[in-house]
């Protein structure tokens, strides 16, 4: 469920995460107000699906030292992600950074979890692919 962190929706939102496996809550590493809101939604979401794999996801990770400074300490967010059992990735949707491996890893653990396959096979035995992304001409960022 994408609610961009509007509270209006926070009502609705166990409707979107009922029965849910797994769940990436992404934040705004440049915005320390963004990681408190997804804190938010880590409760909500535990509160009825305790056995939901979490996944943090710091997003905007090209902006960092380029145009903006790093808001979200990296450390308080691994601290808080072993407290709620949760993995951490940081990535950047322009660039694609981080993104296949945030996949690769909800599928790895869904697939071990579930005892689909061998866990010692590789990526190249799940048919995942480095994603290469097309540097296009800056416009809006």
């Amino acid at each position: 469920m994408d609610t961009a962190g509007s509270e209006r929706y926070e009502s609705i939102g166990r409707i979107y995460f009922r029965n849910s496996n797994a769940a990436i809550v992404c934040y705004d590493l440049t915005d320390v107000v963004s990681f408190e809101r997804a804190k938010f939604w880590v409760s909500e979401l535990l509160k009825s699906e305790e056995k939901c794999r979490l996944y943090l996801c710091g997003t905007k990770k090209d902006l960092i030292n380029k145009d903006r400074k790093r808001a979200v300490d990296y450390h308080n967010v691994t601290d808080y992600a072993d407290e709620i059992n949760a993995e951490v990735f940081e990535t950047s949707s322009k660039t694609g950074e981080g993104v296949g491996e945030l996949f690769f890893k909800i599928g790895e653990n869904f697939l071990k979890e579930n005892e689909v396959v061998d866990t010692n096979q590789t990526r190249e035995g799940f048919g995942v692919f480095s994603m290469e992304v097309e540097k296009k001409k800056e416009c809006c960022f």
